[in-house]
Order: structure tokens, then sequence, then C-alpha cells
């Protein structure tokens, strides 16, 4: 898989056009450290996954957050998917209707959680950050 290159192309696209800079900034710091762990997101996870037809990619980042937020502990992968959910024309308010509608299944504080990592994306965007 790390060495298809067809692969790796297809997953770069497809993480560019959802993550724009975001995803290029995750591979950076990986760099160093991990590669090939920067290698796989892109292979399987956007090579694969994400250009699976079924979904598109909007609905693909709002089962995202909800699955970051059900985690918890994830708000710098859920700030990345913050972002790409607004790349890919999810609204602001959409987002934050993810987060209330997580909270009978997940409860408050992980939904706060989210809803604190998404104020500050958003304050990012607008540039009052």
């Amino acid at each position: 898989m790390l060495n298809d290159q067809k692969l790796m192309k297809r997953g770069l696209a497809k993480l560019r056009e959802i993550d724009g800079g975001q995803g290029d900034q995750v591979m950076q710091a990986l760099a160093d450290i991990a590669p090939d762990l920067g290698k796989y997101i892109i292979a399987f996870g956007f090579g694969e996954i994400y250009n699976r037809p079924q979904l598109d990619s909007s609905q693909r980042e709002l089962i995202t957050l909800a699955a970051l937020t059900a985690q918890g502990g994830c708000e710098k992968q859920l700030q990345v998917h913050i972002h790409a959910a607004l790349n890919v024309g999810i609204k602001e308010e959409q987002i934050i209707e993810t987060f209330i509608h997580c909270v009978p299944y997940l409860g408050f504080p992980k939904a706060l959680n989210a809803v604190f990592t998404a104020k500050t994306v958003f304050a990012e965007k607008r540039g009052e950050k």
C-alpha cells in the first residue's frame, strides 16, 4: 500500500480537496517522526476510504466529527476535521448541531469539548485569533 504511487496520488488529491492546507500540516508534522503513519493516512484513509462512492465528503466529515467527539481527547484531530467540514461546505450551524445531537449519546462533557474546539476554529477562520 505504501509503495502504490497511484493510491498515494489519489489519496493526496482527496486529502487536499477535503482538508486544504490542514492535511499538509499534519503530514509535515509526521515527516520527521512517523512518515509511514502519514503515508497510511494518505493511502488508506484518503486513497481508499474517502474515495468510496457511497457517501459524499460532507457526509463523511459529519460522521468523522461525531466519531472524534465520541472518542474524546481528540481535539487536535477534531480541529483538522472542523476545518475540513467547513472546506467541503458544511455550515458552522450544522457543525454545532452535530455536536448537540451527540449529547444524548455521549454526554455533555464530550459535546462541550467539541463545541469549544469548534469555537476556536471558527474564530481562527474569521481571523479573530
